[in-house]
């Protein structure tokens, strides 16, 4: 039988997203809005991680007085998450007004059952293209007859009707910004609704987000590490040797290579400052300097018999150290809003419109580069510099599109709170994974300070529009530390249920013959299901009845170190998801209590040899746990009526606000009086 390796998925995963960046959509344009809204204005500004419980604590301490007086007048919740409180699943959730039943994410890593056990990125896939011609070293499509070769393309797989499409076809407009789980864009049918993607746009390299480190102290060879790309600099004298930026790989070959455009550097020690060359221009630079957004354009040559392809890219240049170790740190290759190679947003012209304002600006999902912290390029201070440009660059867009917006519904999405508090979130006493309890408090009362900023934004908003439109602040899940990582394939391997004993990847070298349960993703475990999965050998009814019963009792017994349970609920995919999409859904969704989560290594099927270990990485805190743990939050400048919320009441409550009826395939409800 066929085996996957981690490098498999990571490898075809962002090459085949890179393909598909070479085949956009087609670029059309949109009438404008047709519809109105009547004056009726919904503004919902998304926070992404705002945790409730540190909420409530700085408004206890006077520190967020514009949520407080929201909080004061009866608008505030507790906002249920999603189970489980993974972003891709929560705002989903929120997207459909219904769960992941609804719209079949149920993680941020999917398997294939007709590959065994075969892992994929959940909201989106790249389908690969159909037929082509050889030419040489070249492979090359012709879409017209009699050929009709089919290029490769990115599909969204977020089922269900969102929210939006009701309004579209109401004539309602409603504008969103950085909307996750929402790539590539859901076509607008009626010409009333525009978005610009988030979570889950890709770099050009079809990653979600590979930094380019040109270092004197990187590897002689080349070194990929998850998220980036480490290369030898060689100086001769205070002039480099060229070196290259490596771009999306020319698909139009038999065996794809990657474009590269070519730089060098040349440094003044004295002043500390360095001229890099690239692109046909002179970036000067000082140390600790970042650039401004640089276009690159990087060339697929084809055959003869076609046009060379340019595919144009953005990158922000970031000059870390002259001496006495030259250090050159290069952004992910972003998309260029000003004429993007991938389709990220909808219409297609809504980006250039943006961009001839404001700019050239971040297009991928992840735009504060924490792999750069995970992996030592940057330290705290440089990657809490770098996330407090993306929040500037964030605020400008935020301003424009208060200043575009007129009536209808405007969604806007900040990712600071998220990102930032991965990486800086520590509320307990216990050892930090690297920093020293004075440092720890340090970052952590930036987190605070962020909450701070957000309330001044909540307050600016109120004023401006709070007597002519509907306001509310959300979160899709809080927070939590991040201390202890679980690796449930030891668990299942070590217990009797992943076979062989001595079982290193359920990828690479499981016997399926004998494995009866395995794990992918964060939460979730899935029987080998006979007449399921290609191997599967557990029986449906009775079997499987008593093995999902003796996983979920064994689970919920494990104990760390010192007695303290790790996991809270295991709960049953039949019985928590309901609808029409269950194809991907898991049988068992893994409920952690605070500090525990799924180890690194066992959201893509490795084993480690231990089944606890400490969490040793920067990315020190999470969400990823039980949903009872984890709720979000909801302000309103109106009071709310009910007594509960939940991401899935938000969609049905905007629906009302509008006079639209709550269509049945939605379980949320208005949760506000009309």
């Amino acid at each position: 039988m066929k085996k996957y390796t981690r490098r498999d998925f990571i490898r075809t995963s962002a090459a085949a997203a890179a393909l598909a960046a070479l085949n956009p959509l087609p670029v059309f344009m949109r009438d404008a809005r047709a519809g109105r809204a009547a004056g009726r204005r919904v503004i919902v500004v998304g926070f992404d991680g705002v945790d409730p419980f540190l909420c409530e604590l700085l408004m206890q301490q006077g520190r967020l007085p514009n949520l407080s007086r929201l909080r004061a007048s009866g608008g505030y919740r507790r906002l249920g998450t999603s189970n489980p409180p993974q972003s891709p699943v929560a705002w989903a959730n929120f997207i459909n007004g219904a769960g992941p039943g609804s719209h079949g994410i149920f993680d941020f890593i999917h398997r294939d059952p007709r590959r065994q056990a075969y892992p994929f990125f959940a909201a989106a896939e790249t389908m690969p293209g159909l037929g082509y011609v050889e030419m040489g070293d070249y492979k090359v499509q012709f879409d017209f007859w009699p050929f009709k070769h089919v290029p490769p393309r990115t599909v969204l797989r977020r089922d269900g009707v969102p929210f939006w499409d009701y309004l579209d076809a109401a004539g309602i407009p409603s504008t969103f910004y950085c909307l996750p789980s929402n790539y590539p864009p859901s076509p607008s049918r009626h010409g009333n609704h525009r978005c610009l993607s988030g979570m889950g746009t890709p770099d050009l390299l079809g990653s979600y987000g590979t930094y380019q480190y040109f270092g004197e102290d990187a590897p002689a060879v080349p070194l990929n590490e998850g998220g980036g790309r480490r290369t030898r600099l060689v100086f001769d004298g205070d002039s480099s040797r060229p070196f290259a930026i490596i771009g999306p790989p020319n698909t139009f070959l038999k065996k794809p290579q990657p474009a590269e455009v070519a730089c060098r550097v040349h440094r003044d020690r004295g002043a500390r400052a360095a001229a890099l060359e690239v692109a046909g221009r002179t970036i000067l630079l000082k140390q600790g300097d970042w650039s401004p957004w640089v276009e690159i354009d990087f060339n697929l040559v084809t055959p003869a018999v076609t046009p060379d392809k340019e595919v144009n890219g953005i990158v922000r240049f970031y000059l870390q150290q002259v001496e006495p170790v030259f250090k050159l740190y290069v952004s992910p290759v972003n998309a260029d809003p000003r004429n993007p190679a991938i389709a990220i947003s909808e219409p297609p012209g809504f980006s250039k419109g943006i961009a001839g304002r404001l700019g050239a600006f971040y297009t991928t999902g992840f735009q504060e580069d924490h792999k750069a912290l995970s992996n030592k390029i940057f330290n705290d201070d440089e990657f809490e510099r770098q996330a407090d440009y993306v929040l500037q660059e964030r605020m400008r867009l935020y301003e424009h599109a208060l200043s575009d917006y007129d009536d209808g519904l405007l969604f806007f999405y900040f990712s600071s709170t998220d990102l930032q508090a991965h990486m800086f979130w520590w509320d307990t006493d216990a050892p930090h994974p690297y920093r020293t309890p004075a440092q720890a408090r340090h970052y952590f009362s930036h987190v605070h300070e962020l909450y701070g900023r957000m309330d001044a934004i909540v307050g600016d908003l109120v004023r401006r529009f709070g007597e002519k439109a509907h306001i509310m602040i959300m979160s899709d899940h809080g927070f939590s530390n991040f201390r202890r990582q679980f690796n449930i394939n030891t668990w299942l391997r070590d217990n009797g249920y992943l076979w062989p004993p001595d079982c290193t990847s359920v990828l690479s070298d499981a016997d399926w013959r004998k494995s009866r349960a395995f794990g992918l993703g964060i939460n979730s475990v899935y029987l080998n299901m006979k007449g399921r999965e290609v191997y599967g050998i557990v029986e449906p009814g009775r079997e499987r009845e008593q093995l999902l019963e003796e996983l979920a009792g064994r689970l919920e017994a494990v104990r760390d170190t010192g007695g303290r349970r790790v996991i809270r609920t295991v709960y049953r995919g039949d019985r928590i998801y309901q609808g029409p999409s269950l194809r991907y859904a898991p049988d068992l969704v893994i409920g952690y209590h605070r500090d525990f989560r799924c180890s690194w290594e066992s959201c893509l099927g490795d084993i480690t040899r231990d089944i606890l270990l400490d969490n040793t990485s920067a990315w020190a805190a999470d969400h990823c746990m039980d949903p009872v743990e984890l709720p979000g939050v909801l302000f309103s400048n109106r009071p709310v009526a009910s007594q509960t919320a939940d991401l899935t009441d938000i969609g049905p409550s905007i629906l009302a606000h509008f006079g639209l009826s709550i269509p049945g395939t939605m379980t949320g409800k208005n949760i506000f009086k009309i």
